[in-house]
């Protein structure tokens, strides 16, 4: 079974905008995937539609209702969807290259897309959300967030990617960061090509490639190596 995104939105014409182009955008032609954007609106109370409504206890903005978000969600879901349920939140989880591996070897997601001041809380308990975070900033709404989701995910769809070791060595997937990539011309303004690269001695290519890996690592990101993160396959060659 392909794997199935359904996002929950107040702007469905969001999508599949850049997952529809590229590698993922073939693999959604194909059937390697699937998406469907839902219109959270259909849901609305009233003759207006209305989904959202002021914070209880007061306060600036409008909070998206428990009501409308779990009619949207049960419309979207089956009794033995066994999907994961997340909404994209800058309080949930850190998206990482861990999180997108487990979700991958699912069947799929169901993306509720927040806006506006928040959700009302209800619907979290009610509906079991996972929040999930693409970073320690602020968008305008959830949207951004699950097509980076989304795009993690979907390059990881066997099939997708032109070559299965493409991901292997990428920053991550190891434990450390991507080591650098050269290509042709040989010389350029004055800069060659590292000499291990030269060489064609593969086991001193991929010697070279991970104390690149570990030295960047070091340099830009050393909380990778302080939480213990130990890489689980040298770099191939």
């Amino acid at each position: 079974m392909p794997f199935r995104a359904s996002v929950l939105t107040l702007y469905p014409e969001m999508f599949p905008g850049p997952l529809g182009v590229s590698l993922a955008g073939e693999g959604l032609r194909q059937g390697l995937w699937s998406l469907d954007a839902r219109q959270v609106r259909d849901h609305g109370v009233g003759r207006h539609r209305t989904v959202d409504d002021n914070p209880a206890g007061g306060g600036a903005g409008m909070v998206l209702r428990c009501d409308v978000l779990a009619a949207a969600i049960d419309a979207a879901v089956l009794p033995d969807d066994r999907r994961p349920r997340l909404l994209m939140s800058p309080r949930g989880r850190r998206l990482d290259q861990g999180l997108v591996r487990d979700l991958v070897a699912g069947e799929g997601v169901v993306i509720v897309c927040g806006r506006f001041e928040g959700v009302d809380e209800r619907v979290i308990e009610g509906r079991n959300l996972v929040e999930v975070s693409v970073g320690d900033y602020i968008l305008s709404g959830g949207e951004m967030a699950a097509l980076v989701l989304l795009d993690a995910c979907v390059r990881l769809i066997p099939g997708v990617m032109g070559k299965e070791a493409s991901g292997q060595d990428e920053s991550f997937e190891n434990g450390l960061l991507e080591y650098p990539h050269y290509t042709r011309p040989r010389e350029w303004e004055g800069r060659g090509l590292p000499e291990a690269l030269l060489s064609g001695d593969h086991a001193r290519i991929a010697r070279w490639r991970r104390e690149e890996a570990e030295r960047i690592t070091r340099e830009r990101r050393p909380d990778l190596l302080q939480q213990g993160i130990t890489p689980t396959k040298p770099a191939s060659a």
